[in-house]
């Protein structure tokens, strides 16, 4: 698998297969979203969905791929840092602001940053097409989240603190898309970097669940969290790992994009099973991020 994956690199059956990893990585990263802003607190189902992330990476981190060699261990821990800020940031936004409202305003902060880090780190430039494209989704993107702001309902105290924590978690998206495709860039097997990034990055937000789940008084039912966070870990692996493969066969910036068509998956999400109302602007403006994504595809 390592091998085919590395004769595809810069090919164009490898930017065909780019393209589908991230699609799949945005549907995916929409249900991750879900499963963790859902109806258990944001920070005990992080905790429930990283504790299955260590279990099960485990035996193929340490028995399966090949260790990690030098320099390989010191990008895993820059990794370990800056995705424990996102998980934060992600969890106190979540905590704070609708689902609806806080998840458009990651995602679509993050593209802008991420094709800006990939121009100075990678060299990877957009033609004037692909910007037309990046505006309209960033338009679709941040008009979803100002039109749900207005008549969101839930909530509406805490929601500029939200909004600002989204705009911080968004930076974070695009500073770990640009990190991570660094890394496995950088990592001769990329399934190696895979399976020891989902390893070493997932001990943090157990011992946090686990200390806030110690100081509640009334505790939810530990069965349905677990079964949560087993499947959520299983979404995680096809969400991040998807999306890292795609920056490594392809440009990073064109990943980082078509990835954010996650937002358009997040409304469905919260309107076919958070009960969010969905009405014919939001559809326009879903329709909208949908055609930025397409555009920056078929302009490069």
């Amino acid at each position: 698998m390592s091998q085919w994956i590395q004769s595809l690199e810069g090919t164009a059956a490898g930017h065909d297969l780019a393209t589908l990893l991230a699609l799949a990585a945005a549907f995916l990263h929409a249900v991750f979203g879900a499963l963790q802003k859902g109806r258990h607190d944001p920070w005990l189902s992080r905790g429930a969905i990283d504790g299955w992330l260590a279990l099960l990476s485990a035996p193929i981190a340490l028995f399966v791929v090949p260790w990690p060699e030098g320099h390989v261990w010191l990008l895993l821990l820059g990794a370990m840092v800056i995705h424990f800020i996102y998980k934060i940031g992600m969890a106190l936004a979540f905590s704070r602001g609708a689902f609806t409202v806080v998840y458009p305003v990651v995602r679509g902060s993050g593209p802008l940053f991420a094709v800006i880090g990939a121009w100075l780190i990678f060299g990877e430039t957009f033609t004037p097409t692909q910007w037309l494209g990046m505006a309209l989704l960033l338009t679709g993107i941040f008009g979803l989240a100002v039109y749900n702001l207005i008549h969101v309902e839930v909530a509406r105290e805490t929601l500029v603190p939200a909004l600002w924590l989204a705009l911080f978690t968004g930076a974070m998206v695009a500073l770990y898309t640009t990190y991570d495709a660094y890394g496995i860039r950088a990592t001769p097997d990329p399934f190696t970097f895979l399976a020891w990034f989902f390893f070493v990055t997932a001990f943090d937000m157990p011992v946090i669940a686990a200390l806030r789940w110690k100081n509640m008084r009334y505790r939810p039912a530990a069965g349905p969290l677990l079964w949560r966070g087993f499947v959520g870990a299983l979404v995680a692996w096809g969400s991040f790992g998807s999306v890292m493969l795609a920056t490594r066969l392809d440009k990073v910036g064109e990943a980082a994009v078509l990835r954010e068509t996650s937002t358009v998956f997040a409304a469905l999400i919260g309107w076919l099973i958070l009960r969010e109302p969905v009405g014919p602007r939001r559809m326009l403006l879903m329709a909208t991020i949908a055609a930025g994504a397409v555009v920056v595809e078929l302009g490069g």
